[in-house]
């Protein structure tokens, strides 16, 4: 799907729409991201919803940069079904489990109907032969009652329980468990809260830092300026060539940010343990690493830095 601002990389709803509409009559699912790798630009779940599924599509959402970040109403949402990592916000760690989400009507499960024809297109989904929506059928997504009794027919538990495949690692499910509970003692929309409040701070930083040493502004900003727009992450596009050396003297600095090549850096204050200290002392030691990778690029080709406006975003 081709962005609305190509430059920015961004996608505008009513973008999302119109190519919906246009393509509706040939399309059968609609999966999106809830929060964009490349920008963090954060979509309008429930209207992108709405709008696919009036025109009969159905719709998921890959939410591994939206679980942990910013609040999910996926059930309220209408949102059929949904998939994310732990690792992320969530704090699972490298390796932990993924999870998932598939609404109520797509998780019934009722008693088949004896010789009844298969008839997937019922309002819920359901096949009225077997008593449940069809899926790829994993024994540890079986009913607990027969699953040791080995038998021919699968018998699925209700709700997303009932998708499972296989079973999940302990060690991985402990440390996720770990991290729910502070979540939940927290709350997710008391983070949400300071975590707009941090990113419109970090955002004020970049746009506003004196960069003297480095001439012009050598980054712009891609991720959406709105709140509503974004959740914890804005992304850093840097001038050509500026990455590598960047990305080196932020690690030297004891900065951990990550990147997308050719020339993104992604930079997260995540609010369950970030702080408005930790996105000033990020600003300091960005300007040094831009300073650094600014004079070595300049010793390289023999150019001379132009001091532009401060506070310039070009």
């Amino acid at each position: 799907m081709e962005p609305s601002d190509p430059k920015m990389h961004y996608y505008s709803t009513s973008h999302i729409q119109s190519l919906i509409a246009q393509h509706a009559s040939t399309t059968a699912l609609l999966l999106l991201p809830g929060v964009h790798f490349y920008t963090g630009q954060a979509f309008d779940i429930a209207a992108i919803t709405a709008f696919a599924q009036a025109r009969g599509i159905t719709v998921g959402w890959d939410l591994a940069h939206a679980a942990g970040n910013m609040p999910l109403r996926l059930h309220a949402w209408n949102v059929d079904f949904a998939a994310w990592c732990s690792y992320k916000y969530l704090n699972g760690g490298p390796g932990a489990i993924a999870a998932a989400f598939v609404h109520a009507r797509h998780g019934a499960v009722a008693a088949p109907a004896e010789g009844t024809p298969a008839a997937e297109d019922t309002p819920e989904g359901v096949d009225a032969r077997l008593g449940y929506r069809r899926r790829l059928a994993g024994w540890w997504g079986g009913a607990k009652g027969p699953r040791f009794r080995m038998e021919a027919a699968f018998r699925p538990m209700a709700g997303a329980a009932g998708w499972q495949l296989s079973n999940p690692s302990v060690l991985d499910t402990t440390s996720v468990l770990a991290s729910l509970a502070v979540f939940a003692e927290a709350g997710l929309d008391r983070l949400r809260a300071k975590s707009v409040r941090l990113t419109a701070y970090l955002e004020r930083l970049l746009l506003t830092w004196d960069v003297g040493g480095v001439g012009r502004r050598p980054y712009v900003l891609l991720t959406p300026r709105g709140a509503a727009e974004r959740g914890a992450q804005i992304s850093v596009r840097l001038e050509e060539g500026l990455l590598e050396g960047v990305m080196e003297a932020l690690e030297e600095g004891g900065v951990v940010v990550d990147e997308r090549r050719p020339d993104v850096v992604r930079v997260a204050p995540a609010p369950l343990y970030n702080s408005f200290e930790d996105c000033w002392r990020f600003m300091q030691v960005f300007h040094a690493a831009l300073v650094k990778a600014k004079t070595k690029q300049s010793d390289n080709t023999g150019e001379v830095m132009e001091e532009g406006p401060q506070g310039e975003n070009v």
